[in-house]
């Protein structure tokens, strides 16, 4: 008997997984304000009494969930019992480090999963395909309902996938459910693969009852959760409310002047290249993972049963349908592929594992059978280390191009630095913002006038403007739609700013509703500048990858940098 393909123990991969997970944490900047403005400053409002309101939280409109809001804010607040009411970036980081140890739990989940029902060495090429790629970096650990499907995608691909110990249709219903209600409703399209298998399943085998008995168990699940949120949600509006399916109703319903169309739409080809930069040649494999099940079962090993065949190709049948779905969307976002980030690395574990398992043979008299094993050993060692060469360079050249929005606010945590009232303001980098958990508690956020003409958050209804708990859940704010229109009342007057976020970069002249502020150093004073790049003007070759600042290389490849300041008023 052949020993299995080596393979890391459950433990091992954990281990990688979350040691992964946590340089992200730590390290990754924030790539969306969606992530801000909807999630991390309502969890502020619930954790410290204050936050940014966007209109989506109107209960005018509701389609955001207090429910999976409230659940980050409940790890939030132990953070603050961890750290005895200490720094409120602490609590930032650790919700951070939080997720990322639940996404290291779901894929070292669906990583035994894989090794257990495909074949171990599948399962390693999963586990470096998501550790070493870009896209990952930014998702693990991403405070957006994407995310979160992303994990319950994970979970309910082991369930489907694994019938040891019977079959788990139930257990994987309830896991994109949860993924579908607590986080995306969208996300439920994942399942449809799955479903149809079980169907035929059930029919060709004659046991259509018990497949259906097993739909009604997922079904029963899945209403609990979302009566569970209905409940939650209700409460925090004060208004009967379902925010699944008001989600659906304005994505899929709007049409005119409403609908995500108004914040911006993509090519077609939008996410092909956004899925080369993130996962490189795997994105290509995963694409390819189709034809070479395909190839390997009806042509190479045409003796494997029909049922083996159709396992097959369910399992990697999800990435297709999702990549398809949202592709013809015209309005296109790379958070929108987060769900589906596990199913492109099965796909391109099981392409991979299929062309190393025909390339590796050595039949006597092929021209396969005729090259060295040495050869062959070099060819795919070159293959995979250059994907994660390009995979790092990514990382690290995101890492160190955008990070200075989640550094430049630390001044104001020293000791009589802020005042009782003080406003830091946001003129155009107000989209950079990372969230009120960087400011002190004395201290609000607000925003002046740039050449940004669209609709601004508002502030949350604080405890003092309002009679009851959390009033800024149920009160409806003034000035807001769902049309992106401007609101002027959103602006404070730059004279009511004690500190002031701005940059400066080569490519981006000064106007006159964007002044060069840090250059102003009658009215401003530096308190923290970190160098920030300067997309425009850098190459496509310095945005995609890290480019090293050596002499040797031109400068017309190297990136071009600006600054990134938190500046304080000086005193008249």
């Amino acid at each position: 008997m052949n020993d299995p393909p080596p393979h890391f123990k459950p433990s091992v991969a954990f281990s990688v997984f979350l040691a992964a997970n946590a340089l992200a944490a730590l390290f990754s900047p924030i790539q969306d304000c969606d992530e801000v403005f909807n999630y991390w400053e309502p969890t502020h409002y619930l954790d410290h009494g204050s936050g940014l309101q966007t209109w989506e939280y109107s209960p005018e409109y509701a389609i955001r969930s207090w429910a999976y809001t409230g659940i980050h804010a409940s790890i939030t607040g132990l953070a603050r019992l961890v750290s005895f009411g200490g720094s409120k970036i602490f609590e930032f980081y650790f919700l951070r480090l939080a997720l990322g140890l639940l996404c290291a739990l779901c894929e070292t989940k669906l990583y035994s999963t894989i090794a257990r029902t495909i074949n171990p060495r599948a399962a390693v090429f999963f586990l470096m395909i998501l550790i070493f790629s870009p896209g990952m970096y930014h998702a693990s650990p991403a405070y957006l309902p994407s995310t979160f499907a992303m994990y319950t995608t994970m979970l309910g691909f082991s369930a489907f996938m694994d019938w040891r110990g019977g079959i788990k249709t139930s257990q994987g219903i309830m896991w994109f459910a949860a993924g579908s209600l607590l986080g995306w409703p969208f996300a439920g399209a994942l399942i449809l693969p799955f479903i149809a298998e079980e169907i035929l399943m059930g029919f060709f085998s004659g046991s259509i009852f018990e497949t259906a008995w097993r739909f009604l168990d997922g079904s029963v699940r899945s209403v609990c959760i979302l009566a569970i949120q209905v409940a939650v949600d209700t409460f925090f509006y004060r208004t009967l409310v379902c925010v699944p399916l008001n989600i659906v109703l304005y994505n899929v319903f709007s049409g005119g002047s409403r609908g995500p169309n108004i914040y911006g739409v993509e090519p077609w080809h939008f996410y092909i290249r956004n899925l080369t930069l993130n996962f490189n040649i795997w994105f290509w494999l995963a694409a390819a993972a189709l034809p070479l099940v395909l190839l390997q079962y009806l042509v190479i090993d045409g003796a494997s049963s029909k049922q083996t065949l159709l396992r097959s190709v369910v399992s990697v049948s999800p990435f297709y349908l999702w990549f398809a779905i949202f592709t013809l969307q015209p309005h296109k976002e790379e958070r929108f592929m987060y769900p589906a980030y596990p199913a492109l690395a099965l796909n391109a574990a099981i392409g991979l594992h299929i062309i190393l398992g025909n390339f590796g043979k050595s039949t006597p008299g092929t021209l396969r059978g005729k090259i060295s094993p040495q050869f062959k050993l070099a060819v795919v060692s070159l293959f995979i280390l250059g994907s994660f060469n390009i995979g790092a360079l990514r990382t690290i050249g995101t890492m160190t191009a955008y990070s200075a929005p989640l550094n430049v606010y630390r001044p104001l945590q020293k000791a009589g630095m802020v005042k009782a009232g003080d406003n830091v303001c946001l003129g155009k980098e107000w989209y950079r913002f990372p969230s009120s958990y960087f400011l002190p508690n004395q201290s609000r956020a607000r925003f002046v006038k740039s050449e940004f003409t669209g609709l601004l958050p508002g502030s949350f209804r604080e405890a003092q403007e309002g009679s009851g708990l959390f009033p800024g859940t149920w009160m409806t704010p003034s000035g807001m739609n769902d049309e992106n229109k401007e609101d002027p009342a959103k602006y404070i007057d730059i004279q009511n700013c004690q500190f002031l976020v701005d940059s400066k970069l080569p490519s981006a002249p000064a106007t006159s509703l964007e002044p060069d502020y840090i250059s102003d150093t009658k009215h401003w004073e530096r308190l923290s500048c970190k160098p920030f790049m300067d997309a425009s003007a850098t190459s496509i070759l310095g945005r995609i990858l890290w480019v090293p600042e050596w002499p040797l290389i031109p400068a017309k490849y190297r990136r071009v940098w600006g600054e990134y300041c938190l500046l304080r008023r000086k005193q008249a």
